[in-house]
């Protein structure tokens, strides 16, 4: 019996659509992640992107458990000396509402090329209008 292998060309992509209204910022991550991975598809090959389209929908309004709107701190550097800046998820949810989700999907794909290019199918917005019903998303429940 021989084992299956993905070729990036034999690759079926689907859109998906998910609505963050009051999900869990975690949760919703990792099922985005395992998503944009194709883990879900029965193809699924390590080597190769095989997963499908994300557009994230109401990325504002997502909700995070506990004290971590206040605690939970993301850090960045200029490039100077003493250049860190940092910000609490609270004034990232209120200045870039996208940003939040997007580093935390990020940092559960792979740190490589092939997660760069995983990262480039999701597609992330603040309110409910998007520009992808022409692909005709189906939802998907997290």
């Amino acid at each position: 019996m021989k084992t299956y292998h993905a070729k990036p060309g034999d690759v079926k992509r689907n859109w998906v659509i998910v609505d963050l209204a009051d999900k869990t910022l975690g949760r919703a991550a990792s099922t985005i992640a395992t998503v944009l991975r194709g883990k879900t598809k029965p193809e699924y090959t390590p080597s190769t992107d095989v997963g499908d389209f994300v557009v994230v929908v109401n990325a504002d309004k997502v909700r995070l458990t506990g004290k971590k709107l206040r605690t939970k701190v993301y850090h960045r550097h200029t490039g100077y000396v003493g250049g860190i800046r940092t910000l609490t998820a609270e004034q990232l949810l209120e200045r870039k509402p996208t940003e939040l989700l997007r580093r935390a999907v990020k940092g559960m794909l792979p740190k490589n090329s092939l997660g760069r290019q995983m990262m480039t199918k999701l597609k992330i917005y603040a309110s409910a209008d998007h520009p992808h019903t022409a692909q005709q998303p189906k939802p998907l429940e997290i």
